[in-house]
């Protein structure tokens, strides 16, 4: 089954409804999505809801994939430096697929897709992202050609005494 990624799209009450049911579909299936399981859709809505703000005033953007069936089945969300100093590079945040198109090469598709849409964005020479460890996430990127650029440890509190390192990563457009 193939994926179809539109940069910007439509916000709807559908595309509303399958970016949270993807996100608390990845986040109960053991994603690093901003949340520890188990969540709700109704739980991730005030983290979408901030998501729409920024996408409205123009500092972020969403690329979201769709499966055949025309669900929501990726997305990750671009946001822009306003900082005069740092526009020269943009944040993956969420990125997220599916656990049922998981192993089926989505995830190296949607990456691609991130960086043909920040190519796209002028003065854009960069792009970065953070993962959390414990997870193997940093090898991943690794192989879709992020570097590990910083770690902070146990910068991520996903539990009681249950901590995990933040990896900064970064690809390079140029």
């Amino acid at each position: 089954m193939a994926i179809d990624f539109v940069l910007d799209p439509p916000v709807d009450r559908n595309l509303g409804d399958g970016v949270l049911a993807l996100w608390a579909d990845v986040t109960n299936a053991g994603g690093a999505v901003g949340f520890v399981p188990p969540v709700t859709p109704e739980d991730i809505r005030p983290q979408w809801l901030q998501h729409l703000t920024a996408m409205g005033a123009g500092r972020m953007r969403l690329l979201t994939g769709y499966d055949g069936d025309g669900s929501v089945a990726a997305t990750a969300f671009i946001a822009l430096n306003d900082h005069s100093l740092m526009s020269h590079w943009v944040w993956l945040y969420t990125v997220m697929v599916h656990p049922r198109h998981q192993g089926r090469g989505y995830g190296r598709a949607l990456l691609a897709a991130c960086e043909d849409a920040a190519r796209g964005m002028d003065g854009v020479e960069a792009v970065r992202l953070t993962c959390r460890g414990g997870l193997g996430l940093e090898r991943f990127y690794a192989s879709c050609g992020y570097k590990e650029v910083g770690r902070v440890p146990d910068a991520i509190r996903v539990g009681e005494g249950e901590y995990r390192d933040d990896i900064i990563m970064l690809l390079p457009l140029k």
